[in-house]
């Protein structure tokens, strides 16, 4: 069973004094635990350790006393000895429990880190603006709170910045907090009430979006799929930062895209998604994460190139079921198809994925057909005329802002003339204005 998992990729480029972590997890079902633990792998990477050992064990469910069974945490003990371990990983969440007769077993020496704060320590890693350490902030606290009873130490390891110790202990800029369930509840309802704040303000730059007529689109999809680098492709310059990595993208960017025909869109590229992605990560996201619900169209970016594209495909669905969109229009496009290996692969990701279009954001490869489809999706309705309004009606030209798209204006003595896309109902109020199609 070891040898299924000893040519997964834990390859590293090391970094200044990396940490060395051995990973362990539960493999449940045939093949799932293979892709877990590759996933495991590179988001231990993301956050700057290196992964040299895995230790993984066949079972129905985790240990509830120890995680793993007790050859398994001997063997978990001589790795941690043999490579010198800084971290043990585990690809769950811990109970207090566990992690409390785990570090007794290993040694406390060695720092224990479960999934969840694995992640945590990454957003804390790429938190830059003051929204999103604020947003990672409450998402540790809310997920350490229930631990303290059982796990007395958990808060002492939320340091300050990103350099505040290792992976695990990194914070989102504030001081340590003393293990106090009061004083914890305190800073959590702080934190909602600035966060409260910040989704005023978005609420307030969503209205402006919405006045000003120009469809949104909304990326959304497994992190890593290329969301970005696809609407830097589409904006043709870059407007978002885009690396081979985990969670490289935690704020909302919201950009101005050209289709042709002058007809634009606004897209908005934020945090990618994750198989079981905590839930008050979620929670804390939520006022990010708005941004894209709220858009007329959501594009989902789906790595076409990754064998667990079907997997990310759904674990993409379980996070917009948790945010309650599943039934907004969506169109899913697989990205990276340059480096689909053969025919064969690329007739498999398309039978899995049917109606999917295939696209590559680095080659360029059919970028123009995916701006074409949202024209159609989002224009397909409206139809372009030019108007010559008197300024006593120019409350219709408001109405073209509002319900269509205003492609020109121009304020002339008598008249404005203006280059609109409206639907058929408002269509009919303008036909005594329309000079030409």
């Amino acid at each position: 069973m070891e040898d299924r998992f000893a040519a997964l990729e834990i390859e590293y480029v090391p970094t200044t004094e990396p940490e060395r972590a051995v990973l362990v997890g539960i493999e449940r079902l045939r093949g799932e635990g293979r892709r877990s633990m590759q996933e495991l792998i590179d988001l231990t990477k993301a956050a700057g350790a290196i992964p040299k050992a895995i230790v993984v064990q066949r079972r129905d469910k985790p240990s509830p006393s120890t995680f793993v069974g007790k050859g398994k945490l001997e063997e978990l003990r001589a790795k941690v000895l043999q490579v010198a371990a800084d971290l043990v990983i585990f690809n769950s969440d811990l109970s207090p429990v566990q992690a409390r007769n785990l570090a007794n077993a290993i040694g406390r020496e060695v720092r224990l880190l479960d999934r969840s704060e694995l992640i945590l320590d990454i957003f804390a890693l790429h938190a830059h603006t003051k929204e999103g350490k604020l947003q990672v902030e409450l998402a540790q606290l809310n997920y350490a709170l229930p631990k303290l009873v059982g796990w007395g130490q958990a808060m002492s390891r939320i340091g300050s910045g990103v350099r505040a110790g290792g992976v695990g202990v990194r914070g989102p800029g504030e001081t340590k907090l003393e293990v106090d369930r009061r004083r914890i509840r305190k800073r959590i309802a702080l934190l909602r009430r600035r966060l409260e704040e910040v989704e005023r303000r978005r609420s307030i730059e969503r209205r402006n979006r919405d006045g000003s007529g120009i469809p949104t689109v909304g990326l959304v999809g497994y992190t890593n799929a290329g969301k970005s680098s696809l609407l830097n492709a589409l904006a043709g310059r870059q407007v978002a930062s885009a690396h081979d990595r985990l969670f490289e993208t935690l704020d909302t960017i919201v950009r101005r895209v050209d289709l042709g025909e002058g007809r634009e869109v606004l897209i908005s590229d934020t945090v990618g998604f994750i198989h079981d992605l905590p839930a008050h990560l979620v929670a804390a996201f939520r006022a990010t994460l708005k941004e894209v619900v709220e858009a007329d169209l959501l594009v989902e970016v789906v790595d076409a190139s990754d064998r667990y594209a079907l997997r990310e495909h759904e674990a993409c669905e379980t996070v917009l079921h948790d945010l309650g969109v599943t039934d907004k229009p969506r169109l899913v496009v697989l990205n990276k198809w340059d480096l689909v290996d053969g025919d064969a692969a690329k007739m498999l990701v398309r039978r899995q994925l049917k109606g999917a279009l295939p696209i590559s954001a680095l080659t360029g490869y059919n970028l123009d057909v995916l701006r074409n489809v949202l024209q159609e999706r989002l224009y397909g309705k409206l139809r372009t005329f030019t108007v010559q309004l008197p300024y006593t009606d120019l409350t219709l030209l408001g109405l073209c802002h509002e319900k269509g798209h205003v492609i020109w204006e121009d304020y002339k003595a008598d008249v404005v003339e203006a280059r609109v896309q409206v639907d058929d109902k408002l269509l009919s109020r303008l036909k005594p204005y329309v000079i030409a199609r």
